[in-house]
């Protein structure tokens, strides 16, 4: 039976109990990761005087962008090795990993220990996230597959939003060992869920053993990738997933140098002193996590009604327009210092999403063939590896060069020969803004000012922005020439 021919109340029944099991598992998944992933770009550079780490945009890339594309990477085994021995036992050691992960997270803080242990919530996260997506496809079909991968990216974002929500209250107030805490806290919750409530479904046994499956998969993986449609579409995707990244490991920092929010925050204060207080966690000034969650808030409340009129068009179309409308709103946040712009571009920015991920995960759901659900699903994983990569660079040593307040700062003082001391622990970053604005005689606010006037930080908005072009130019290319042939010739 095709959607065409249910109705939404309709499709929504044909779903059973372990698709519910697995979307709610993904929703606390997503809050202990999001509720930390969200922050870690302001924990890692933030003042050592206020409990972060101080570490260079440099690090923080390299930090977040390896630990992470390693974690997309390892799908391809950790979805054999689910296959193996069982999606209940792999979601068991997931979680095991993730939850003491997270706790020692917070308990680091030199470079190579951060890393280190990130790469430790990272193998968790790799043990989880495979298990996931198969168990949404083996209770989907071609007929409600579509949407229910968009009610699973609902999830997706509830846990997204909850947990910057969460933490962003928990860090103003108590500093910031208490994000990793509820991270691990949600982590063993989600383990109560699955020893309770999943049942696995009987699954086929193999006589291979783990590493003839690993290999196994990698050759499978070798086969899949010759059809053009999914190789070439996960090419492309890299550039989707690159200029998605923006919002988690370089919006956070650009927010934090550059956007006022302490006049959005009063702005906003005007119309609702309970909103306001909400975004900033009770301080003065809007946390940059919260802005960015507008992304997930959107999703939250439209991610169903996009996806219910997506059904009605092309994969490829969909996904085309949906990569205009996410460069548009991602332009939107980098172009200006003005929060009310960061706000429309991250809305903006939702809708695009809305239209092109849950879309590609349908895709490739449906080429996925029976028994190797959690193998092919792996695939998905391949463009966001390469994205997190180029992420680095961008978030890393780019921002660093461009648009990194204390490097620019550091470099207008050293131009008007105003000696400055080193930054150490001892002399914090936030002492040395206080010190330039007292040197410079101006408030930090004109401080900030003078700085975005004299070296337009904004202008890596060009790089994230054209990557968005190519990729629109590259899906179009990839539709006339390899997708409608194959449709015209009932492919």
């Amino acid at each position: 039976m095709s959607t065409e021919n249910k109705s939404f109340f309709g499709v929504m029944k044909s779903y059973n109990k372990n698709f519910w099991v697995a979307s709610g598992m993904e929703l606390f998944e997503r809050w202990a990761w999001y509720g930390l992933f969200a922050v870690l770009a302001l924990y890692l550079t933030g003042s050592t005087d206020e409990g972060g780490l101080g570490f260079t945009h440099i690090e923080k890339g390299q930090i977040m962008g390896i630990v992470t594309a390693i974690l997309y990477l390892l799908p391809m085994i950790t979805g054999v090795i689910a296959d193996k021995i069982g999606y209940k036992l792999s979601l068991i050691i997931a979680y095991v990993l993730l939850g003491t992960g997270y706790y020692v997270m917070g308990e680091v803080s030199s470079y190579s220990s951060v890393f280190l242990v990130f790469l430790w919530v990272a193998v968790g996260a790799a043990m989880f996230k495979p298990v996931a997506s198969a168990i949404i496809t083996k209770n989907t079909d071609e007929s409600n597959s579509t949407l229910g991968f968009g009610i699973f990216y609902m999830m997706v974002n509830i846990g997204g939003f909850i947990g910057p929500a969460f933490s962003s209250t928990l860090r103003t107030q108590f500093g910031w060992k208490i994000v990793f805490l509820q991270a691990a806290i949600v982590i063993a919750i989600n383990l109560l869920i699955l020893l309770f409530f999943f049942k696995e479904e009987d699954r086929v046994k193999k006589t291979e053993t783990i590493g003839e499956a690993i290999l196994s998969s990698f050759k499978n993986i070798v086969e899949a990738v010759k059809d053009t449609r999914l190789s070439v579409l996960l090419i492309i995707m890299v550039g989707f997933w690159t200029m998605f990244n923006q919002l988690f490991y370089t919006l956070p920092t650009f927010i934090e140098d550059w956007v006022n929010t302490k006049a959005l925050h009063d702005s906003i204060a005007q119309v609702s002193p309970w909103i306001a207080s909400a975004m900033s966690g009770g301080g003065d000034s809007v946390n940059p996590e919260m802005l960015i969650n507008l992304d997930a808030g959107s999703i939250i409340l439209f991610q169903l009604i996009v996806s219910f009129f997506v059904l009605k068009m092309r994969h490829v179309s969909a996904m085309i327009t949906g990569f205009i409308i996410a460069s548009i709103g991602i332009g939107i946040t980098f172009y200006t210092g003005n929060g009310l712009y960061t706000i429309l571009g991250i809305m903006i920015f939702a809708i695009g999403e809305m239209m092109t991920n849950p879309t590609f995960s349908s895709f490739i759901a449906l080429i996925s063939p029976k028994g190797k659900e959690a193998l092919y699903m792996g695939t998905y994983f391949l463009p966001i590896f390469l994205g997190n990569l180029l992420t680095t660079l961008i978030s890393g040593n780019l921002y660093q060069a461009w648009s990194d307040k204390l490097s620019l700062l550091q470099s207008e003082m050293g131009k008007r020969a105003i000696e400055m001391p080193e930054v150490t622990k001892e002399f914090t970053k936030n002492d040395y803004f206080a010190l330039a604005s007292e040197k410079l005689e101006m408030t930090q606010v004109q401080m900030t000012q003078l700085v975005w006037d004299t070296y337009n930080p904004n202008k890596i908005w060009y790089v994230i922005v054209a990557i968005g072009i190519v990729t629109i130019l590259a899906l179009t290319i990839y539709d006339r020439m390899v997708i409608r042939p194959k449709e015209a010739n009932g492919n």
